[in-house]
């Protein structure tokens, strides 16, 4: 093999392993603040990293259920974890959600739908990232940029379901749509230069995923993070409240 093949499988190596999309300008510095609810999920755990490799900051608070005890579904607790943060976070992570709940997965026919799961699916994926939004708005910068993105998924979609199936779930991701829509909209008032979207990350390869994926194209976790990075980056002020995937395509309601 000549000298100059090998060079260019050393550099085609080299930039897969570093597969950060290289931007001219970058949103953010080495001086922003970051805070991941949900961190010690697949994509949560992964942000971390991310966020210092494409900004080179480590100033990134990690709060989660097992770490710090917190209960997305019940205010109070939202209230405590919270109170012990202070100042302000340019970049804010919501990464929390479930697809299987108690052991049951999802419908494959209304037919298996149940009162009981449905309420279950709403807890955690509706109510618990609606009060996340009405708690964490609060620590967007007031003066300068900050972007709060709360994960959610394209099977939420009412215009882009054509499968049907998975009705519990979905319909908790439709109505966090709604919401994170809305909040969008009121937090524009509040903090002119934030941002508030929705996020379809893909199908990543986490625990909440395995048993689903089949021969769904996947990505591991530590990629979902660099992808959501990037589309992050792209934003400007008129993508306030919209739904994007992990590639930055917009996603319809």
């Amino acid at each position: 093999m000549v000298l100059w093949e090998i060079k260019s499988i050393y550099i085609y190596i080299l930039l897969k392993s570093f597969s950060i999309v290289m931007h001219k300008t970058l949103n953010f510095d080495s001086n922003c603040r970051a805070l991941i609810i949900g961190a010690s999920g697949g994509i949560g755990s992964s942000l971390p990293a991310a966020i210092d490799r494409l900004y080179g900051t480590n100033d990134i608070v990690e709060i989660s259920r097992s770490t710090d005890g917190l209960d997305i579904t019940n205010e109070e607790s939202i209230k405590n974890v919270l109170s012990r943060l202070d100042g302000e976070f340019d970049l804010i992570f919501v990464t929390t959600g479930a697809l299987e709940i108690n052991g049951i997965g999802p419908e494959k026919t209304i037919l298996q739908m149940t009162p009981e799961n449905l309420r279950a699916h709403f807890e955690v994926n509706t109510l618990g990232p609606a009060l996340l939004i009405k708690h964490l708005h609060k620590f967007l910068p007031k003066n300068r940029r900050g972007i709060l993105t709360v994960l959610t998924a394209r099977v939420g979609s009412i215009g882009d379901n054509y499968l049907g199936g998975w009705i519990s779930y979905r319909t908790s991701k439709a109505a966090v749509n709604q919401i994170i829509r809305t909040s969008a909209l009121e937090i524009r008032n509040k903090f002119k230069q934030s941002i508030c979207i929705a996020m379809h990350p893909g199908t990543v390869k986490t625990k909440l995923t395995q048993k689903y994926v089949g021969k769904h194209p996947s990505v591991e976790p530590k990629q979902a993070a660099i992808n959501i990075l990037n589309v992050i980056n792209e934003l400007n002020l008129s993508d306030n409240g919209k739904f994007f995937d992990w590639a930055g395509n917009q996603v319809e309601w």
